[in-house]
């Protein structure tokens, strides 16, 4: 899994037909669209990069803002793990290189299906990185996506995660 989709409930098999659709039109016609045991949740995996696919879509708003119909939110995925706070934490820190010395960070959290503590991991994660926190605007967001015994983690900028309302709302201003 390297992306995780949201969409309106009940409307999950038209989410996955339109995102296999335009993962075709992006060159991969080998995604794997999955559709979660969550209500609203989908995961894919594609030969692209993620953060790439989240930027075509964007483009591909801007030129036709009806091109997306289903796809609520599409979030690209770096790396997936077990979901334990030790494995979080290992990883998160692993990757923190990627945020320059410069830099601020927010941790953002979304759990499904999950009783980890997200304060526990909030803390044990920002104990080790030693840039500052900006919860408003940060450079970068540590982004930990809690799907029941899996986990999705990213180090991305905010534009790296797509809304297609924000997005089409902006367009619309």
């Amino acid at each position: 899994m390297n992306l995780i989709i949201t969409c309106a409930r009940h409307l999950e098999p038209e989410t996955e037909e339109e995102l296999t659709s335009i993962l075709e039109e992006f060159g991969d016609s080998d995604v794997k669209v999955s559709i979660t045991n969550m209500s609203g949740i989908l995961t894919a995996e594609t030969k692209l990069n993620p953060i790439d696919v989240v930027r075509k879509i964007k483009e591909m708003l801007l030129d036709e803002p009806w091109s997306v119909r289903y796809c609520l939110r599409i979030i690209p995925i770096q790396k997936v793990i077990e979901t334990k706070i030790e494995e979080i934490e290992k990883s998160i820190v692993e990757w923190s290189d990627q945020i320059l010395d410069d830099e601020t960070y927010r941790i953002s959290i979304e759990k499904r299906n999950s009783n980890v503590s997200s304060q526990e991991i909030i803390t044990k994660i920002a104990d080790k990185i030693k840039n500052k926190v900006s919860l408003e605007f940060p450079d970068k967001v540590l982004l930990i996506e809690i799907l029941g015994n899996m986990t999705g983690i990213s180090i991305l900028k905010k534009s790296d995660i797509l809304s297609i309302e924000k997005t089409k709302r902006s367009i619309s201003e």
